[in-house]
Parts: C-alpha cells; structure tokens; sequence
C-alpha cells in the first residue's frame, strides 16, 4: 500500500494543474491544497482496488485516481468558503480563500471540478469505461450526491433533524464520493455489475463510519492536531450533536460489524484489501 501511495503522490506532483498565463498567481493556487498533507484515501480506494484485481492497469489508471482526488479538493475548497463552513486551516495550511481571496478559492475549486473530466476523459483506460465512471462521478458528486448534501447540510443548520435524516445527510454529502472511488476500480477491472454494486454499498457503509468518525474527531481534537479547524459543528446535524459522543461511539461500532460482515461477499484478493482498509483507516472503534 506504501509503495501505491507514493506511485500515486510521485504522479500527483508530475501532472499539478497548470495553465501558461500572465496570472501570477494562479497556478499556485490551483495546487495549494493539492500539494497539502492528506491521506489521498479517496484514489487510494480506487487504486486499492485495480492493484488487486489488475496491477497491469495501475499505471493506466492513475490520471482517474487524480481525477477523483482534484474533484475531492475542490469540494473542500468550497465547503471552506465563508459562505458555508467559513474554515481558516485546511490539511495543516491556510484554507485557499485565506491564502489568496474569496474569489480565487471559488474559481480554484470550479477549475479542479472541470479539470477532473478533462483527466478522466483522456486517460488510458476504455472509452466504455471512462463514460460510465464520468456519468457516476458527476451524478453522486453533484445533484444525486455531494452538492445535494452540502445543500441539506447548510439549510438545516440550527434546525435538528433525525437520525435517519442525519444518515440521508452525509450518505450523500460524503459517503456517496467514497462508494463511487471504491466502484470506479471495479469498473476499471471490468467486474460484474454485482461485484461494482457490491463495492458501492460497502463504500456508502464507509462513507457513513468515516463521517461518524470525523464527528467525533471534530469534538475531541484541537484544530492543531487535526490540521483542519475543529469545534466548527455546533450549528450542524453531525452524529455527536444529534446521538453524544457515547452514542456515536456505539453507532460506529453498528456499521464496522455491518462491514465486517459484508466483507464475506466478495472473493479475495478485495476480501482481502477491504479488510485491510477498515484496519488501516478506521481507528475509532
């Protein structure tokens, strides 16, 4: 997995957004929050996956991979924006509207949105697969997904909702973008429409464990140690605000024994790679 990542991080630096202009600015900001520490765990999945299945197509799947990771970036470039979760600290540095200004941030983030198609629309994997992994994307990271989550997500701050609403919430907000890195390795692979389901709802599983978790983190840790601003929920339907750390706990630990289980649908090697996710990127258990 070490060896992935650093494939993936040397590929990263070789292929920043850039675009030969007079701005002076503007290709730096572009890669400032790229360039940031992050753990890459959404194309890491998507990696994770072709490795296992196709190592011969790891190469050709990286620009996806950079893709996936850009379209990550911008969103948390514009849930940063004042108008929404107003956070100075991104990944250990300034936000990009903190850095630059308002304006930069939003068309940072509209770039690296765009630039994410232009990857996946001229990599080196088939064409039936760069259209079904474009039509999935841009589904579950816009109005079927993320955009309809964040939106949920700002109208209702102040305004409790219920827990199975709080689910519908960050299912889309944030599960939805995770489940379709873990399918879009399927797809590469050209696996069946039962094992790319399959791992899709896995990924909403961890989508939901990895929000409850971020909650949680949110509450305890200090803005240092997170490298992001924290105790920035007391407004929002997060699990804590909702269920209380105790319960949160114990509603994370429900949907790791969910995963668990599930894990038995699925042959190795992503038997496997999916067990040795949850150990690697879910620590509060």
């Amino acid at each position: 997995m070490v060896d992935l990542l650093n494939k993936f991080e040397h590929h990263l630096l070789d292929n920043l957004p850039k675009y030969n202009s007079f701005h002076p600015e503007f290709n730096n900001a572009l890669s400032h929050i790229l360039m940031a520490k992050a753990k890459r765990f959404r194309p890491m999945l998507m990696l994770m996956v072709v490795d296992a299945l196709e190592p011969l197509l790891v190469d050709n799947s990286l620009d996806i991979a950079l893709g996936i990771e850009m379209f990550h970036t911008y969103s948390l470039i514009h849930d940063d924006l004042k108008a929404m979760d107003d956070a100075d600290t991104r990944r250990f540095i300034a936000t990009t509207h903190i850095k630059y200004d308002e304006a930069m941030a939003i068309l940072v983030g509209d770039a690296l949105n765009t630039h994410t198609f232009n990857l996946i629309s001229n990599s080196s994997i088939s064409d039936s697969s760069k259209i079904e992994i474009i039509s999935m994307l841009s589904y579950c990271g816009g109005i079927g997904g993320m955009v309809t989550g964040q939106a949920i997500d700002l109208y209702f701050e102040n305004k409790k909702l219920s827990i199975d609403e709080v689910k519908f919430l960050h299912i889309h907000k944030t599960a939805k973008l995770i489940a379709s890195s873990l399918k879009a390795g399927a797809i590469i692979c050209g696996c069946s429409d039962k094992i790319k389901n399959n791992l899709y709802d896995f990924g909403i599983n961890i989508g939901l464990l990895f929000q409850i978790q971020d909650d949680i983190l949110d509450k305890t840790l200090s803005s240092d140690s997170a490298g992001k601003d924290t105790n920035n929920d007391d407004n929002k339907n997060s699990f804590v605000n909702l269920l209380g750390l105790e319960e949160s706990n114990n509603e994370a630990k429900k949907i790791y024994t969910k995963l668990n289980s599930s894990i038995s649908l699925f042959d190795n090697p992503i038997k496997s790679i999916l067990s040795n996710l949850l150990n690697k990127y879910i620590t509060i258990i």
